[in-house]
């Protein structure tokens, strides 16, 4: 090389610096505008699978608060439990808690011995009630079905729970009525059937809980009273 091809080659000229330059920038914006593209990406990829999450756990809970009479989820607390239990003292035969929740009152049932079973309609807490009834031991004596209490009959069971809302209290009062045997006993709590009169109440305010007796409100002691054996003649 002569002395100004050496100058050129250690010293490149100002247009070929930015030359240079100019091709370098666009590849290392390219490059960092694909890193916030990705990122994007996996941002609104993980939001709307929260959103979606969120919506499919969310919608067991609030769909009943849109239906025509609505039995939202309370649970029970534990003086209307021990209130329940007292009512089913020295009974016997199977029972069924409509609008089961979470299972407190079959799993408390089966612990005094009853085949218990549960009807509700939120899938979600059937799942966890299985759940909390295989933790406390009692699975074998229990049993919990997702289904609409309206398309269910409740005609072979002797003990009835219900935790129920004024609104739905006239309707379910009629079916049970029409299903159950006159050695049935219905339990209610936090609202009393409205044409029923109660032959047991126990607990105040929320924790109040009314046992009927069809045998009464149908009249069957009197019926059977009043049929007497035939006398061979």
């Amino acid at each position: 090389f002569n002395e100004s091809d050496r100058e050129n080659t250690l010293c490149p000229s100002p247009g070929a610096m930015s030359q240079a330059v100019a091709e370098e920038i666009p590849q290392e914006q390219g490059e960092g505008g694909s890193r916030r593209s990705s990122w994007g990406l996996l941002v609104t990829a993980g939001v709307g699978g929260t959103l979606v999450a969120l919506y499919a756990v969310a919608t067991p809970f609030v769909t009943p608060a849109l239906r025509k009479v609505c039995l939202p989820f309370v649970p029970a607390t534990a003086a209307q439990i021990q209130n329940v239990l007292k009512m089913l003292e020295n009974r016997s035969g199977s029972l069924v808690d409509i609008g089961s929740g979470d299972g407190r009152i079959v799993i408390a049932a089966a612990k005094k011995g009853f085949q218990a079973v549960g009807y509700e309609l939120n899938p979600w807490l059937v799942w966890y009630s299985r759940y909390r009834a295989w933790r406390d031991g009692v699975h074998q004596n229990t049993k919990f079905h997702i289904s609409d209490l309206w398309k269910v009959s409740f005609s072979h069971y002797t003990n009835v729970v219900v935790f129920g809302v004024p609104q739905m209290m006239p309707q379910l009062e009629k079916k049970l009525e029409d299903e159950l045997e006159c050695n049935a006993r219905i339990i209610a709590c936090r609202f009393p059937f409205p044409c029923w009169i109660p032959d047991h109440t126990i607990g105040e305010g929320i924790d109040t809980v009314w046992a009927y007796d069809l045998k009464r409100s149908r009249g069957c002691e009197t019926k059977s009273s009043e049929i007497t054996p035939e006398t061979e003649s």
